[in-house]
């Protein structure tokens, strides 16, 4: 697969299909992406589970943290991982070791290995790299368009489902007569 550019559908097919996400090297700052990467996910309805072995047993953004995948006491459908290039092959290794084995290996922006991701593919996992699940997410369902990014979608009209707080919209969100965003 070409890595260099992803199509909405397949962006947003990943997103419907995942429950479980692990974020490898989450960080307890509340500063740092990680964080509220994993914050998002899980305010979204996803299970977020933080993965740092030098947090392992606290909390990060509410959510215990683990020391490694193998830890996480749930089935992993997405790892999403903030680590430096250099430590991809070592996370893909634990990826492949568990079973059941996730669908997703996601890495964050900045983040690419050409190796790494033909290995995983080659395993049946589908590689997102050099992308944030959470502006994806926002993206895709429209939230990103409210402040102002360029979703390269235009529409005069406010979402129809709005909730009290923050505004929080869905991937399955149809705009009025039309198909999803990005299909």
């Amino acid at each position: 697969m070409n890595h260099d550019r992803y199509d909405d559908s397949y962006i947003r097919e990943i997103l419907r299909g995942v429950k479980t996400v692990a974020v490898v090297g989450a960080s307890a700052n509340p500063a740092r992406p990680s964080f509220f990467v994993a914050k998002y996910l899980a305010e979204r309805g996803f299970s977020v589970f933080p993965v740092n072995p030098g947090q392992a047993g606290k909390t990060i953004a509410g959510m215990t943290a683990y020391a490694r995948l193998a830890d996480v006491p749930a089935a992993i459908d997405m790892v999403d991982v903030f680590r430096a290039a250099e430590h991809l092959p070592g996370v893909l290794d634990e990826v492949l070791a568990l079973d059941p084995r996730p669908k997703v290996l996601w890495m964050q922006q900045g983040v690419r290995h050409d190796e790494t991701a033909a290995r995983a593919e080659a395993a049946g996992l589908k590689v997102v790299m050099n992308r944030c699940p959470k502006i994806e997410y926002g993206r895709l369902s429209g939230e990103i368009g409210w402040t102002g990014v360029n979703s390269r979608t235009i529409s005069a009209k406010r979402p129809q489902r709005l909730g009290t707080g923050v505004q929080r919209l869905s991937l399955d969100r149809t705009p009025p007569g039309g198909k999803p965003r990005g299909e």
